[in-house]
């Protein structure tokens, strides 16, 4: 059901999405490799909510201390900003840094 316009950007992220989600679910025990590849998957849906809306506001999300303080961002359906990255440790750090209608 999708358009010419909205294949194509999801034809050039399914195959990584497969891998990172299988990354994440593989890896109940290694947090830091689940993380690595969270931060890699959320750029690829980050890309699809472009190409295809995201049907409500998100909030696009960005942690600067992630990856050693090259920083990170997420999507999130909350203004109020959950860290993903650091749990409990930081988990009100990172910025909106756009919001997607």
């Amino acid at each position: 059901l999708l358009t010419a316009e909205q294949k194509a950007p999801y034809d050039e992220i399914e195959d990584d999405l497969k891998e990172h989600a299988e990354h994440i679910g593989k890896n109940g025990d290694n947090i830091k490799h689940q993380r690595e590849h969270f931060s890699m998957m959320s750029e690829d849906v980050y890309d699809l909510v472009r190409a295809f809306g995201g049907g409500r506001a998100l909030y696009h999300d960005h942690c600067p201390m992630y990856n050693e303080k090259k920083g990170a961002m997420w999507l999130s359906e909350m203004k109020e900003v959950k860290n993903p990255y650091f749990g409990a440790e930081m988990s009100t750090c990172g910025t909106v840094e756009e919001v997607i209608k």
